[in-house]
């Protein structure tokens, strides 16, 4: 009977596939035994891992020892790895729970790559389901957290770190086939064949709060409603598919705000008009990816009148409010540092660009360059040195073609500008502060070439 319910789920689910091989996480408990027999009854090919994580003595190796002779009655290879958790722990500064589960999850990739296993099938079932949700809620959550544990998870390593977008060799699936059934219905199984497993004194003891919820919570809520813990994943199956529906209609709200590319490179600017901001939810998604927390993003939404010039910053990124649009931007990984220039030569601005400054003696076949990242200059009217810096307030200076000057600020204001390009923005000055060049923009007409002009300077970013 359990047999054909789980076969049923993996159907059901998509799970597993007939000619498919996977390792099987086999602790020597209860879940992970009925797992291993169970996928090898219905014809699975199946592996299994123990990893032993030195935490409880003799019990460890009492584990250790159970699945190798459990393994070698099945015929099923074994793997064992073994674990210094408590150092691993206080070495990354993490609880031991959390360096359990780091290093198992590692290893479990690096064995299905090395192996060239489809997936690792873990044994968590309906109980843990009702357990975790109670927890979330518990704790206070989202829909992710109330669609309890999920039948299918996808891990993603590129060395051992998250990836964006993982090619499909960086990745663990993790199955988990036996979440269509109970605890109770486990232990019957196992009783009914005659199978024997092993317990973890450490789970009869209600000190930590999964344990207490399995050991005090859910026998009180069975004694209100024997189907407590089947109701409860029934409810997080029904909220999962709520936030499957809910995630593609976030998806497609964030396209109609920024269109496909969610990660815009680094030296671009992400814009979203404030006008259609409608939900928080839609902003959180969007801002989160860029290192801004929940409460930040709850701020700003409650802002979207603020004036330009309002600014909040995450570890990697600034947010602007500027002219009816939030303009996002990676920081800068090495400030710029304004730069004196005594001569001629080629000097390095900033982490990819640099400046060639030239000398020319002017003849009748010069001819005046129109690129916007050239420009050559009447020489006899610099003075050296010159400085490349970035803009500053109040700077003013004489547009090409014009007689008056003109705060460089207005100046790009009029060529629609943001508030961020415009903090971006570089001049060249020569040794009396006068602005030579709006680097890409616009010289200054009092340093244009003239009839009387012999010597040419030509500044050129590269």
């Amino acid at each position: 009977m359990l047999n054909k319910k789980v076969a049923s789920f993996i159907r059901q689910h998509r799970l597993l596939r007939p000619e498919g091989r996977y390792l099987v996480a086999l602790s020597g408990g209860a879940d992970s035994v009925c797992l291993l027999l169970v996928l090898k009854q219905l014809g699975y090919s199946v592996e299994a891992i123990h990893c032993n994580f030195h935490l409880r003595g003799e019990e460890s190796d009492r584990d250790e020892l159970f699945c190798r002779n459990l393994c070698d009655e099945q015929q099923v290879p074994l793997h064992l790895v073994h674990f210094e958790t408590r150092e691993y722990a206080q070495l990354h500064k993490v609880s031991i729970e959390m360096a359990a589960r780091q290093l198992r999850y590692r290893h479990f990739f690096q064995l299905c790559q090395d192996l060239q296993m489809d997936g690792i099938c873990v044994a968590h079932h309906q109980d843990d389901v009702a357990e975790t949700v109670l927890m979330n809620l518990i704790r206070g959550t989202g829909l992710k957290g109330l669609s309890g544990i999920r039948p299918r998870q996808d891990f993603n390593f590129v060395s051992n770190n998250v990836s964006v977008s993982p090619s499909d060799s960086q990745v663990l699936h993790v199955f988990r086939p036996l979440l269509c059934v109970s605890r109770d219905e486990i232990e019957d199984f196992l009783n009914g064949i005659g199978q024997k497993y092993v317990t973890d004194s450490t789970n009869l003891v209600d000190d930590v709060m999964r344990n207490k919820m399995r050991l005090r919570v859910l026998p009180m809520l069975r004694e209100m409603n024997p189907k407590a813990s089947e109701n409860i994943v029934e409810t997080a199956e029904n909220v999962a598919f709520a936030d499957e529906y809910l995630e593609r209609k976030v998806e497609d709200d964030i396209r109609g705000l920024i269109g496909e590319n969610v990660f815009p490179e680094a030296s671009t600017t992400l814009s979203i008009p404030i006008e259609k901001i409608e939900n928080e939810y839609v902003l959180y998604r969007i801002l989160s990816r860029f290192g801004f927390v929940s409460p930040q993003i709850k701020q700003i939404f409650a802002r979207l009148d603020a004036p330009t010039g309002t600014e909040f910053c995450s570890e990697t990124h600034t947010l602007v409010f500027d002219r009816g649009c939030l303009l996002i931007e990676e920081l800068e990984k090495i400030p710029f540092r304004e730069l004196k220039i005594p001569e001629e030569g080629i000097y390095r601005i900033g982490e990819h660009a640099k400046l060639k400054i030239e000398r020319f003696h002017r003849e009748d076949s010069f001819q005046i360059p129109r690129e916007k990242h050239v420009v050559a200059l009447d020489e006899a009217e610099v003075s050296f040195p010159l400085t490349i810096r970035r803009l500053r307030d109040g700077d003013r200076f004489r547009p090409f073609g014009m007689k008056g000057s003109k705060l460089v600020s207005d100046y790009l204001t009029d060529q629609k500008r943001s508030l961020l390009e415009k903090r971006r923005q570089l001049v060249v000055t020569d040794s009396r502060d006068r602005i030579l060049w709006l680097v890409g923009e616009r010289m200054d007409d009092r340093f244009r070439i003239k009839d009387s002009t012999e010597q040419v300077l030509v500044l050129n970013k590269e």
